[in-house]
């Protein structure tokens, strides 16, 4: 047994001092020092404790949740593979994490989902699942999967986190536009429904015209303007309209714009099952990072404006984002040096994610109950794991970090395989200090 004493835990509903007990791999109690017996239950598990750890002047959070990561895994692993990233996720604080299925082979069937799931099997020390992806040939089968499993490959329900859509966006053959799998894919009521929303039409109309101006010289700048704002709240618009249509457990993926988050405000009224997710890169960055990094700003969806980013750090504040997803997404330096249209979108990110959180919330005097809410607590509930809590009978995996310490981000530091970060240079605060998986100190 291990005491963890005299930290400040920090929970979506309280921060105060106080001290957690692990027994074996879950959470036997959490004490707070408000508590009229906190002093003789803290003597009393010090003598039973087989390990004492003093964490005075330290905080205390559940580990991170990140529902959205690429681990490029099968297919890409040139860049990174399960191992790799999940030793960078664990780097910054995020223990439990669910992988996106637009790798090669797509993860798409049954099959597909089991071949990833033995691949993990051992070398991950997190807790790791895995999204369905949709196609427009697939939907009855993701609809059996997620509610009766495959008897062939031995899947179950569980097995599925959550049911990925492009709904809009040409990604591999992945691309679902036709109104009928749509309409299929968003009555399933047994697993979240994850929507990444731009519109394609209006992104090639874009991209023709950068064309014509600026031929093969386009500057990264443009990004915003080609994947533009429109492209977003457009696709938006119709994914939302038919969560309100059909009640799904929809999760707007990497909310970009403020529009959106205010189309969400007002969803969020009809069907309350609608969640926002944004990325730490839309809560930092914004327009007038593009000259400065160039490909290293090229997501999708594109970085937007200032307002926008100060508009989703408003909606984190008042609660209108619900959870954080890195949209870790690992390439080459190499392949990043391209020309605009060549060079790949997508950025490695996932070892920032609580410190730039925490920094975001020194910045903006945000509490950080908030923080423990988007980063793990919400997911917790979302998708139904009995992780991401700092609460009695939960699994303790957990973080300790020094709210009061900051530190410079340097590429020499990344634990991903492909080495960068888009943070590098920046100034963060939360020095992450431990990590605990299973009640594991690692």
């Amino acid at each position: 047994m291990i005491l963890l004493e005299n930290e400040t835990i920090v929970t979506s509903g309280k921060e105060a001092i106080g001290s957690v007990i692990i027994d074996g791999q879950v959470i036997k109690d959490v004490l707070y020092a408000d508590a009229e017996d906190y002093q003789y239950c803290l003597f009393r598990y010090r003598k039973e404790a087989d390990e004492a750890i003093d964490l005075t002047g330290k905080h205390l959070i559940a580990g991170g949740i990140d529902a959205h990561v690429h681990f490029r895994e099968p297919g890409l692993t040139h860049k990174a593979d399960m191992q790799t990233e999940s030793e960078a996720a664990l780097a910054g604080g995020v223990t439990s994490y669910m992988d996106m299925p637009n790798t090669n082979p797509a993860t798409t069937t049954a099959q597909t989902l089991k071949d990833k799931i033995e691949a993990a099997r051992g070398r991950v020390r997190g807790k790791i699942g895995f999204h369905i992806g949709v196609t427009n040939e697939n939907a009855d089968e993701v609809c059996r999967l997620v509610m009766e499993g495959d008897p062939q490959t031995g899947l179950t329900p569980e097995d599925i986190a959550g049911v990925k859509v492009f709904m809009g966006s040409s990604t591999g053959n992945m691309l679902v536009d036709e109104v009928s799998t749509l309409d299929r894919i968003f009555s399933i009521r047994e697993k979240p429904v994850l929507v990444h929303c731009e519109d394609e039409a209006t992104i090639k109309s874009n991209l023709n015209e950068a064309i014509l101006k600026y031929g093969e010289d386009i500057p990264f700048s443009e990004h915003e303007h080609i994947r533009s704002r429109k492209a977003c709240i457009k696709s938006s618009i119709k994914a939302l309209e038919m969560a309100i249509q059909h009640g799904t457990s929809l999760v707007l993926c990497h909310i970009s714009t403020k529009e959106e988050l205010e189309m969400v405000r007002a969803a969020k009224t009809q069907n309350p099952n609608i969640k926002a997710e944004t990325s730490c890169n839309y809560l930092w960055f914004s327009n007038a990072d593009y000259d400065r990094l160039g490909s290293k700003a090229k997501c999708n969806p594109s970085i937007k404006t200032g307002n926008d980013r100060d508009a989703l750090r408003h909606g984190l504040a008042a609660g209108l984002i619900d959870t954080i997803g890195s949209d870790h997404a690992p390439h080459l330096e190499s392949e990043k040096s391209a020309p605009y249209c060549k060079a790949p979108s997508g950025l490695p990110t996932i070892q920032q994610s609580l410190p730039v959180l925490l920094t975001i919330a020194h910045q903006e005097d945000i509490p950080l109950t908030r923080i423990a809410a988007v980063f793990s607590e919400n997911a917790s509930e979302l998708y139904g794991l009995n992780r991401g809590r700092i609460q009695k009978g939960y699994e303790a995996d957990l973080v300790v970090f020094d709210y009061n310490s900051e530190f410079t981000v340097r590429d020499e530091d990344q634990k991903g395989r492909c080495g960068w970060t888009p943070y590098a240079g920046e100034t963060l605060r939360g020095v992450i200090e431990m990590v605990f998986v299973n009640g594991k100190l690692i």
